[in-house]
């Protein structure tokens, strides 16, 4: 009796062979996937620890800068930063927040992680342009108009707002019209628009109504500045008013393109 041929050994080879490897293959791949999500376990959690309960990652210490006027003390009580916390689990947001609402006179402030156990405050002040006094007291008020601090002294070289609201009828109209809020912010407008040497020695700024604003300078000279439009070329007519006619005590630009100016 003849023996299986070629073919059928081959495929008789084939049965008993396969089913085997198969098996040995998917058990490769079954054991790589399980070690590649244990390792993948592993280094979260190791990250998690790292991050969470490492000692080395916690807050140590806290530095403040661009103080001005406010003290680093002041800042850091303020910001309430948690010492000791982990790094990552501090609310930057909530320190700026916190701050803003706690210190008006801040203006920006930026808190930056300095890895691997630093807090930094970065603070910008406001700068007062007018000061509004009352009962002694004097409220410090910014370019944006924000009334943001009161203080028992004067700063130097900033100007006083005042109010001076006749009871005539453009007055009248102006304040029933605008409000003192909108003339306050009219002020501020105007003191900005103010030529730098020019500000230095600015004294009063005054406010009749919303068109008749004026400037009252040292050495009694007043300057005549209207409202607060056109403010940038008012100042660029004010500086070379004063340059031609530096004997005048009295300036008007109120209207730009039609200066003038007398010694009385």
């Amino acid at each position: 009796m003849a023996g299986p041929t070629t073919a059928e050994r081959g495929e008789r080879q084939q049965e008993s062979s396969g089913p085997p490897l198969v098996r040995r293959l998917r058990n490769r791949r079954f054991r790589r996937t399980v070690l590649l999500t244990l390792s993948v376990v592993l280094l979260g959690s190791g990250s998690g620890w790292l991050l969470y309960g490492s000692p080395w990652l916690r807050v140590r210490h806290v530095s403040v800068s661009g103080t001005a006027v406010l003290t680093p003390e002041q800042v850091l009580e303020a910001a309430d930063v948690p010492v000791g916390a982990p790094m990552v689990s501090v609310d930057t947001d909530g320190i700026e927040a916190r701050l803003r609402r706690k210190l008006p006179r801040i203006d920006v402030v930026d808190v930056v992680r300095s890895w691997p156990r630093g807090i930094g405050l970065k603070v910008t002040e406001r700068t007062p342009v007018l000061l509004i006094e009352k009962g002694g007291n004097f409220t410090e008020v910014d370019k944006e108009g924000v009334r943001f601090a009161t203080v028992p002294q004067a700063p130097k070289g900033v100007p006083a707002l005042e109010l001076s609201l006749s009871r005539s009828g453009s007055a009248t109209a102006s304040l029933r019209r605008f409000g003192t809020d909108r003339l306050v912010r009219e002020a501020v407008d105007v003191a900005r628009a103010i030529p730098a040497a020019v500000r230095r020695d600015t004294r009063t700024l005054k406010v009749r109504s919303y068109d008749d604003i004026s400037l009252e300078l040292g050495g009694g000279r007043v300057v005549e500045w209207g409202s607060s439009e056109n403010g940038a070329a008012k100042a660029r007519t004010l500086t070379a008013l004063m340059k031609a006619a530096s004997g005048a005590r009295h300036f008007d630009v109120s209207v730009p393109t039609a200066p003038a100016s007398s010694v009385s």
